[in-house]
């Protein structure tokens, strides 16, 4: 089958906000792209998947984590593609903390239309990426393209960032283009984001270890961990008795090819739901927190997807939002591309501010890097993630966990 091709910056970033217009279409954040050689040839196209049949469906479904997954995925079934640095992603919105992450961790390059000013990599415009840890931020300027767009409205701008792929014959963006882009995002973002909170207050939740061993909630919970809701701790305070879900996870992290980390998710009474190792085999991005968050945000959308509004209201009751409970790393972030995504897709999972009573809902077993440097990333990120949502990961106050980890 013969491949589409672009050798033009403009063509590329219409085919981007076509997809963003069905991402629209559907519901979802309106940003789309796609995925290109090092000849032009389009080798895939994906919009933002969110949101799908009114609920939300993936926090990580972003265009561009999505299309980094398919080049994976594609590289495993033994497909020649060509090197990451030989790959150029054109995306309509500036990517957010989490696809930088991954677009950094595998070495690609981006071409990006539209701004964006609350959780964009280049929030600022200023393309010196002090969003990002001081050791990516080379990187990014030698890989991140912010064409030039040619006018006389708000929506023009000079070139900055890194110099287009040579490929590209015309290298600057229609202002209409860029324009859709923009307004297609602005006209979905905040609904979108309003469907965060959709789910009961803390005080309403219901205790899922309640439910009876047969319920159709417990027995999906199980499928997807079997190990589910067998441990419980004081609602926020992760103890020792955490210790060997982790530490499996962690074993079966190495042999999928990571580092040894894992992540726990904790509901708002104690009870884990899910403790998962990534995947990086598979894909360099499928990190444990990754996995996590999309397992049980796919675990929730399936018992929803269908369902009567009654039903519905009975998951989220007892399946509540992760903002209510805590997510428990075995390892807390370092300074490297794959933690930054985990931080950018801990904010696109919150994606809003974190409850007042639960400050500490981001935890660490063991740190990778001292606190004060760990705070100054979170501190530096955009404004979505630091001043919305105030991302701030703590170290676990139980010495017992810290001790059997670290042994």
């Amino acid at each position: 089958m013969a491949l589409k091709k672009t050798i033009d910056v403009q063509a590329a970033v219409a085919i981007a906000a076509a997809e963003a217009i069905a991402a629209k279409t559907q519901g979802s954040f309106g940003v789309g792209g796609l995925m290109l050689d090092q000849h032009g040839n389009v080798l895939q196209s994906l919009h933002n998947n969110v949101v799908k049949h009114g609920l939300i469906f993936d926090p990580t479904a972003h265009g561009e984590r999505q299309l980094i997954d398919w080049y994976y995925a594609e590289c495993a079934k033994g497909r020649q593609l060509p090197a990451p640095q030989d790959i150029t992603i054109v995306t309509s919105l500036d990517p957010c903390c989490m696809c930088s992450g991954a677009i950094l961790s595998g070495g690609f390059n981006v071409v990006v239309a539209a701004p964006d000013k609350n959780a964009g990599i280049n929030y600022d415009h200023s393309a010196a990426f002090t969003a990002l840890p001081e050791t990516l931020r080379a990187q990014a300027a030698a890989s991140f393209s912010y064409p030039a767009i040619l006018g006389a409205s708000l929506y023009t701008r000079a070139a900055t960032g890194a110099a287009p792929k040579s490929f590209f014959i015309g290298k600057t963006i229609a202002e209409p283009t860029q324009a859709l882009c923009a307004l297609v995002f602005e006209a979905t973002s905040a609904d979108v984001m309003e469907m965060f909170n959709t789910d009961p207050p803390q005080e309403l939740l219901q205790d899922p270890a309640a439910l009876p061993a047969d319920h159709a909630i417990v027995s999906a919970l199980k499928q997807h961990y079997p190990d589910a809701l067998t441990y419980r701790c004081a609602p926020r305070q992760p103890d020792a008795g955490l210790a060997p879900f982790l530490l499996q996870a962690m074993a079966r992290d190495r042999e999928h090819g990571g580092a040894g980390n894992a992540v726990a998710l904790l509901d708002s009474f104690g009870n884990l739901l899910l403790c998962m190792p990534g995947r990086m085999a598979q894909s360099g991005i499928r990190s444990a927190f990754m996995e996590t968050t999309r397992a049980y945000a796919q675990l929730r959308y399936k018992l929803m997807n269908g369902a009567t509004p009654e039903q519905q209201h009975e998951v989220r009751r007892h399946l509540g939002h992760p903002k209510d409970g805590t997510f428990v790393f075995a390892h807390g972030p370092d300074a490297g591309a794959v933690s930054f995504m985990d931080l950018g897709a801990y904010g696109s999972t919150m994606e809003g501010p974190l409850p007042l009573k639960n400050p500490a809902q981001f935890q660490y077993v063991l740190p990778m890097l001292p606190e004060a440097e760990l705070n100054a990333i979170c501190a530096a990120m955009p404004p979505l993630y630091r001043s919305v949502i105030r991302i701030r990961p703590t170290q676990v106050a139980d010495a017992g966990l810290v001790q059997a980890i670290g042994a």
